[in-house]
């Protein structure tokens, strides 16, 4: 257990960055979720829509530092080949 005053502090800040930052990444997940829901459906035009709302959010995470940005780059690339197959099939 921490003892010195600057010690107590750290783990507080760490303690509401950690909530801050698993916020963040819930937040992600849904919106790829959204996205994937639409890729389930098979409703190209909505799958659209929402990877055109989930881009940002992926790329804030990427900024804030919750994600690594070839993560962030893989998923968005990802996700919108899927979007680009519904068209073709």
């Amino acid at each position: 257990m921490a003892q010195h005053k600057s010690a107590k502090k750290r783990i507080r800040q760490t303690e509401r960055r950690t909530a801050v930052n698993r916020s963040r990444i819930s937040r992600i997940r849904t919106f790829i979720k959204k996205v994937e829901t639409a890729i389930a459906g098979g409703d190209q035009t909505a799958a659209q829509e929402a990877l055109k709302n989930a881009q940002p959010e992926i790329m804030r995470g990427v900024s804030k530092g919750v994600l690594p940005k070839a993560t962030a780059s893989r998923k968005v690339s990802r996700l919108s080949q899927r979007i680009k197959s519904l068209g073709a099939a």
